[in-house]
């Protein structure tokens, strides 16, 4: 059975190499503040608890722009889109919904594929009113995250894989025993204060 594939999908700048980079536990995806940087799909396996999957880092999609690059990018994260069984649907929590985030909600949800809606550069109680504002794209589940730091990203995960084919041979109830209220889940599992602890809150 062929692994399921995540693609992290956003307009321009908002973190998407940043959580790709956090999933994997790695430095693959170029991260950088200038909109464009990640131009190509980028491919990598991740695991959380005993459930695998390949994970597609992709560039911003941008609207209405003539510009070559922009418009390559665009149809790369078409090409990933139509790849993906389940998507994250990556948005900037701090600068609130923007017209190309509802254009995108809009494109994302005539797929009929599972998204989870997460909320990026939330990265403490003080900033979680800011998630609220999302809640018109009308995408569900919806999670705030830190791609930075790590907070909230296994719980987004989880939602993300409920969408996802269940490999043979894993005990998907042994990986999640549902309580929701173990806060030091996410720590035990290494995405909080892990290696990428950098502010890389970038592309």
């Amino acid at each position: 059975m062929a692994l399921p594939v995540v693609a992290i999908v956003g307009r321009p700048n908002v973190g998407k190499s940043t959580l790709f980079n956090r999933i994997i536990r790695s430095r693959m995806a170029a991260t950088d503040d200038r909109p464009g940087v990640t131009r190509d799909r980028l491919y990598e396996e991740a695991q959380v608890d005993d459930r695998r999957f390949i994970l597609i880092d992709t560039g911003g999609i941008e609207f209405d722009t003539g510009r070559e690059l922009a418009e390559a990018i665009t149809r790369q994260v078409h090409i990933a889109i139509q790849e993906a069984d389940a998507i994250i649907f990556l948005v900037d929590g701090r600068a609130g919904v923007v017209p190309a985030d509802e254009e995108i909600a809009d494109v994302l949800r005539r797929t009929n594929k599972p998204i989870v809606l997460a909320v990026n550069k939330i990265d403490g109680d003080k900033h979680d009113l800011l998630e609220a504002d999302f809640w018109q794209l009308g995408i569900r589940p919806l999670q705030g995250i830190s791609a930075a730091h790590g907070r909230g990203v296994y719980d987004m995960l989880m939602a993300v894989l409920e969408g996802l084919p269940v490999e043979e041979g894993v005990d998907v109830a042994s990986a999640d025993d549902g309580d929701d209220d173990d806060d030091d889940a996410a720590v035990d599992d290494g995405f909080d204060d892990d290696p990428l602890d950098e502010d890389l809150d970038a592309e």
